[in-house]
Protein backbone atom coordinates (compact mmCIF):
# COMPACT_ATOMS: atom_id res chain seq x y z
CA UNK A 1 0.00 0.00 0.00
CA UNK A 2 1.31 3.42 -0.95
CA UNK A 3 0.63 5.37 2.24
CA UNK A 4 1.95 2.81 4.76
CA UNK A 5 5.08 2.50 2.57
CA UNK A 6 5.46 6.28 2.60
CA UNK A 7 4.98 6.41 6.36
CA UNK A 8 7.87 3.95 6.80
CA UNK A 9 10.18 6.35 4.99
CA UNK A 10 11.64 9.48 6.61
CA UNK A 11 8.92 11.73 5.15
CA UNK A 12 6.71 13.66 7.54
CA UNK A 13 4.78 15.79 5.07
CA UNK A 14 2.51 14.21 2.50
CA UNK A 15 0.32 15.47 -0.29
CA UNK A 16 -1.83 12.57 -1.44
CA UNK A 17 -3.64 14.52 -4.16
CA UNK A 18 -1.88 12.40 -6.76
CA UNK A 19 -3.60 9.24 -5.51
CA UNK A 20 -7.10 10.39 -6.37
CA UNK A 21 -8.87 12.34 -9.05
CA UNK A 22 -12.05 14.38 -8.90
CA UNK A 23 -13.04 16.64 -11.78
CA UNK A 24 -16.20 18.74 -11.79
CA UNK A 25 -18.07 16.34 -9.52
CA UNK A 26 -17.47 13.31 -11.73
CA UNK A 27 -16.96 9.89 -10.11
CA UNK A 28 -13.72 9.70 -8.14
CA UNK A 29 -11.19 6.93 -8.35
CA UNK A 30 -9.09 6.05 -5.34
CA UNK A 31 -6.33 3.50 -5.62
CA UNK A 32 -5.86 1.34 -2.55
CA UNK A 33 -3.66 -1.76 -2.56
CA UNK A 34 -4.09 -2.08 -6.30
CA UNK A 35 -7.89 -2.03 -6.04
CA UNK A 36 -9.96 0.70 -7.72
CA UNK A 37 -12.80 2.27 -5.76
CA UNK A 38 -15.29 4.43 -7.63
CA UNK A 39 -17.28 6.85 -5.52
CA UNK A 40 -20.30 8.77 -6.73
CA UNK A 41 -20.88 12.45 -6.03
CA UNK A 42 -23.05 11.43 -3.06
CA UNK A 43 -19.87 10.29 -1.35
CA UNK A 44 -18.08 13.56 -1.89
CA UNK A 45 -17.82 16.37 0.57
CA UNK A 46 -18.92 19.82 -0.56
CA UNK A 47 -16.33 21.40 -2.80
CA UNK A 48 -13.69 22.46 -0.33
CA UNK A 49 -10.46 23.32 -2.05
CA UNK A 50 -7.60 21.12 -0.93
CA UNK A 51 -4.74 21.42 -3.38
CA UNK A 52 -7.02 21.58 -6.42
CA UNK A 53 -8.93 18.51 -5.29
CA UNK A 54 -11.66 17.23 -3.02
CA UNK A 55 -11.76 14.75 -0.19
CA UNK A 56 -14.57 12.34 0.52
CA UNK A 57 -16.01 10.48 3.48
CA UNK A 58 -17.37 7.00 4.24
CA UNK A 59 -14.05 5.29 3.56
CA UNK A 60 -12.32 4.15 6.71
CA UNK A 61 -8.93 4.02 5.06
CA UNK A 62 -9.21 7.55 3.72
CA UNK A 63 -10.50 8.82 7.03
CA UNK A 64 -7.37 7.46 8.65
CA UNK A 65 -5.29 8.92 5.84
CA UNK A 66 -6.99 12.27 6.28
CA UNK A 67 -6.14 12.32 9.99
CA UNK A 68 -2.55 11.36 9.29
CA UNK A 69 -1.81 13.32 6.17
CA UNK A 70 -4.45 15.95 5.40
CA UNK A 71 -4.04 18.21 8.38
CA UNK A 72 -2.39 20.89 6.25
CA UNK A 73 -5.17 22.64 4.39
CA UNK A 74 -5.66 25.92 2.62
CA UNK A 75 -7.99 28.88 2.73
CA UNK A 76 -9.14 29.08 -0.88
CA UNK A 77 -7.59 31.88 -2.93
CA UNK A 78 -11.02 33.31 -3.67
CA UNK A 79 -11.95 33.83 0.00
CA UNK A 80 -10.90 37.36 0.86
CA UNK A 81 -12.94 38.34 3.91
CA UNK A 82 -12.42 37.54 7.58
CA UNK A 83 -15.88 36.01 7.84
CA UNK A 84 -15.52 33.78 4.79
CA UNK A 85 -12.10 32.54 5.88
CA UNK A 86 -13.32 31.78 9.42
CA UNK A 87 -16.34 29.93 8.05
CA UNK A 88 -14.14 27.82 5.75
CA UNK A 89 -11.95 26.76 8.67
CA UNK A 90 -14.94 25.74 10.78
CA UNK A 91 -16.49 23.87 7.84
CA UNK A 92 -13.22 22.05 7.19
CA UNK A 93 -13.05 20.88 10.79
CA UNK A 94 -16.67 19.77 10.73
CA UNK A 95 -16.46 17.97 7.40
CA UNK A 96 -13.21 16.15 8.15
CA UNK A 97 -14.15 15.34 11.73
CA UNK A 98 -10.81 16.59 13.01
CA UNK A 99 -10.40 18.37 16.34
CA UNK A 100 -7.80 20.73 14.92
CA UNK A 101 -5.64 21.29 11.86
CA UNK A 102 -1.87 21.07 12.09
CA UNK A 103 -1.44 23.80 9.51
CA UNK A 104 -3.67 26.21 7.60
CA UNK A 105 -2.38 28.59 4.95
CA UNK A 106 -3.78 31.25 2.65
CA UNK A 107 -3.47 29.60 -0.76
CA UNK A 108 -2.71 32.75 -2.74
CA UNK A 109 -2.51 36.50 -2.15
CA UNK A 110 -4.95 36.97 -5.03
CA UNK A 111 -7.83 34.93 -6.48
CA UNK A 112 -6.52 32.60 -9.17
CA UNK A 113 -8.20 34.49 -12.00
CA UNK A 114 -6.38 37.63 -10.83
CA UNK A 115 -3.05 36.03 -9.96
CA UNK A 116 -0.16 38.52 -10.12
CA UNK A 117 -2.34 41.35 -11.40
CA UNK A 118 -2.28 45.00 -10.37
CA UNK A 119 -4.86 44.60 -7.58
CA UNK A 120 -2.87 43.23 -4.67
CA UNK A 121 -5.62 42.56 -2.08
CA UNK A 122 -3.48 43.93 0.75
CA UNK A 123 -6.35 44.90 3.03
CA UNK A 124 -8.31 41.75 2.21
CA UNK A 125 -5.33 39.55 3.06
CA UNK A 126 -4.95 41.31 6.40
CA UNK A 127 -8.58 40.41 7.14
CA UNK A 128 -8.08 36.76 6.13
CA UNK A 129 -4.94 36.65 8.25
CA UNK A 130 -6.91 37.87 11.28
CA UNK A 131 -9.25 34.91 10.78
CA UNK A 132 -6.27 32.55 10.89
CA UNK A 133 -4.93 34.26 14.00
CA UNK A 134 -8.35 33.88 15.63
CA UNK A 135 -8.46 30.20 14.69
CA UNK A 136 -5.03 29.59 16.14
CA UNK A 137 -5.93 31.41 19.37
CA UNK A 138 -9.04 29.20 19.64
CA UNK A 139 -6.98 26.02 19.26
CA UNK A 140 -8.46 25.17 15.87
CA UNK A 141 -5.14 25.46 14.01
CA UNK A 142 -1.60 24.88 15.24
CA UNK A 143 0.46 26.52 12.50
CA UNK A 144 -0.74 29.36 10.28
CA UNK A 145 0.95 30.56 7.14
CA UNK A 146 0.65 31.61 3.53
CA UNK A 147 1.41 30.38 0.04
CA UNK A 148 2.63 32.15 -3.09
CA UNK A 149 3.17 35.38 -1.15
CA UNK A 150 5.79 37.79 -2.46
CA UNK A 151 7.95 39.99 -0.24
CA UNK A 152 5.54 42.94 -0.23
CA UNK A 153 2.60 40.60 0.43
CA UNK A 154 4.43 39.41 3.54
CA UNK A 155 5.42 42.92 4.59
CA UNK A 156 1.74 43.85 4.39
CA UNK A 157 0.86 41.17 6.98
CA UNK A 158 3.90 41.78 9.15
CA UNK A 159 3.01 45.45 9.54
CA UNK A 160 -0.08 44.71 11.64
CA UNK A 161 -0.18 41.02 12.56
CA UNK A 162 -0.49 39.55 16.05
CA UNK A 163 1.23 36.37 14.89
CA UNK A 164 3.82 36.23 12.11
CA UNK A 165 3.21 33.83 9.23
CA UNK A 166 5.06 30.68 10.20
CA UNK A 167 5.44 29.32 6.67
CA UNK A 168 5.38 30.56 3.09
CA UNK A 169 4.77 27.75 0.63
CA UNK A 170 6.20 28.80 -2.74
CA UNK A 171 7.28 27.47 -6.12
CA UNK A 172 10.99 26.88 -5.58
CA UNK A 173 13.37 24.66 -7.50
CA UNK A 174 16.57 24.64 -9.55
CA UNK A 175 16.03 27.08 -12.44
CA UNK A 176 13.40 29.05 -10.49
CA UNK A 177 14.86 30.36 -7.23
CA UNK A 178 13.75 33.69 -5.81
CA UNK A 179 16.73 34.12 -3.49
CA UNK A 180 15.59 37.54 -2.28
CA UNK A 181 12.24 36.11 -1.17
CA UNK A 182 13.85 33.06 0.47
CA UNK A 183 16.32 35.24 2.36
CA UNK A 184 13.60 37.65 3.44
CA UNK A 185 11.50 34.80 4.81
CA UNK A 186 14.47 33.39 6.68
CA UNK A 187 15.30 36.79 8.16
CA UNK A 188 11.71 37.04 9.42
CA UNK A 189 11.68 33.52 10.86
CA UNK A 190 9.22 32.32 8.20
CA UNK A 191 9.82 28.73 7.11
CA UNK A 192 9.91 28.36 3.33
CA UNK A 193 8.16 25.27 1.97
CA UNK A 194 8.98 24.41 -1.64
CA UNK A 195 6.20 22.82 -3.65
CA UNK A 196 7.10 21.22 -6.99
CA UNK A 197 10.82 21.03 -6.07
CA UNK A 198 11.34 18.96 -9.23
CA UNK A 199 9.51 21.55 -11.37
CA UNK A 200 6.58 19.19 -11.96
CA UNK A 201 9.02 16.80 -13.62
CA UNK A 202 10.43 19.36 -16.04
CA UNK A 203 13.72 19.50 -14.12
CA UNK A 204 14.30 15.86 -15.05
CA UNK A 205 14.49 16.94 -18.71
CA UNK A 206 17.22 19.53 -18.07
CA UNK A 207 20.63 18.28 -19.35
CA UNK A 208 22.57 20.60 -16.99
CA UNK A 209 20.72 19.24 -13.95
CA UNK A 210 21.23 15.67 -15.15
CA UNK A 211 24.95 16.30 -15.59
CA UNK A 212 25.27 17.77 -12.09
CA UNK A 213 23.32 14.82 -10.62
CA UNK A 214 25.65 12.38 -12.36
CA UNK A 215 28.61 14.12 -10.72
CA UNK A 216 27.15 13.22 -7.30
CA UNK A 217 25.99 9.77 -8.35
CA UNK A 218 22.34 10.55 -7.65
CA UNK A 219 19.16 10.95 -9.66
CA UNK A 220 18.15 14.38 -10.93
CA UNK A 221 15.16 14.27 -8.57
CA UNK A 222 17.40 13.68 -5.54
CA UNK A 223 19.66 16.54 -6.58
CA UNK A 224 16.63 18.86 -6.86
CA UNK A 225 15.36 17.90 -3.41
CA UNK A 226 18.80 18.19 -1.80
CA UNK A 227 19.19 21.64 -3.38
CA UNK A 228 15.99 22.87 -1.74
CA UNK A 229 17.01 21.43 1.62
CA UNK A 230 20.39 23.17 1.48
CA UNK A 231 18.59 26.45 0.82
CA UNK A 232 17.01 25.90 4.24
CA UNK A 233 13.57 25.15 2.81
CA UNK A 234 11.24 22.17 3.29
CA UNK A 235 10.91 20.12 0.11
CA UNK A 236 7.43 18.91 -0.80
CA UNK A 237 7.83 16.45 -3.68
CA UNK A 238 4.67 14.76 -4.87
CA UNK A 239 4.50 11.21 -6.11
CA UNK A 240 2.25 8.16 -5.90
CA UNK A 241 5.12 5.83 -6.82
CA UNK A 242 6.62 4.03 -3.78
CA UNK A 243 9.98 3.67 -5.52
CA UNK A 244 10.09 7.39 -6.20
CA UNK A 245 9.19 8.03 -2.56
CA UNK A 246 12.18 5.99 -1.44
CA UNK A 247 14.46 7.74 -3.93
CA UNK A 248 13.21 11.17 -2.86
CA UNK A 249 14.02 10.37 0.76
CA UNK A 250 17.58 9.28 0.02
CA UNK A 251 19.26 12.68 0.13
CA UNK A 252 22.12 12.05 2.53
CA UNK A 253 24.77 13.86 0.51
CA UNK A 254 25.99 17.44 0.26
CA UNK A 255 26.14 19.70 -2.78
CA UNK A 256 29.29 21.79 -2.72
CA UNK A 257 29.09 25.54 -2.20
CA UNK A 258 30.39 26.15 -5.72
CA UNK A 259 27.80 23.87 -7.26
CA UNK A 260 25.04 25.42 -5.14
CA UNK A 261 25.92 28.81 -6.61
CA UNK A 262 25.79 27.33 -10.10
CA UNK A 263 22.36 25.82 -9.42
CA UNK A 264 21.02 29.01 -7.82
CA UNK A 265 21.77 30.98 -10.95
CA UNK A 266 20.88 28.38 -13.55
CA UNK A 267 18.95 29.69 -16.56
CA UNK A 268 15.31 30.16 -15.67
CA UNK A 269 12.92 27.45 -16.75
CA UNK A 270 11.10 28.35 -19.97
CA UNK A 271 7.82 26.59 -19.25
CA UNK A 272 6.22 23.76 -17.28
CA UNK A 273 4.85 21.82 -20.22
CA UNK A 274 1.26 20.70 -19.77
CA UNK A 275 1.13 22.39 -16.35
CA UNK A 276 1.91 25.87 -17.67
CA UNK A 277 -1.81 26.64 -17.66
CA UNK A 278 -1.89 26.68 -13.85
CA UNK A 279 -1.47 30.24 -12.54
CA UNK A 280 1.56 29.45 -10.39
CA UNK A 281 3.35 27.78 -13.32
CA UNK A 282 2.43 30.42 -15.90
CA UNK A 283 5.55 32.50 -15.31
CA UNK A 284 3.27 35.53 -15.25
CA UNK A 285 5.13 38.55 -13.81
CA UNK A 286 3.58 40.89 -11.29
CA UNK A 287 1.60 43.55 -13.12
Amino acid sequence: MILPRAWSLPHRYFNIAATYNVINGSPAKFIQSGLDYYLTTEDLLPPLEIHYALIWKRTAFLSRAAEMFLKELKVAAELKTREAAAKSIDEMLEKTGLDYLDQMIIHSPQPWNEFRVEKRYFEENREVWRALEDAQAAGKVKVIGVSNFLKDDLENLLASCRVKPMVNQILLHISNTDLELVEFCQAQGIQVEAYSPIAHGEALKNPAIAQMAEKYGVSAARLCIRYVLQLGAVALPKTANPDHMADNADVDFTISGEDMETLKHMQRIADYGEFSGFPVFSGKPLA
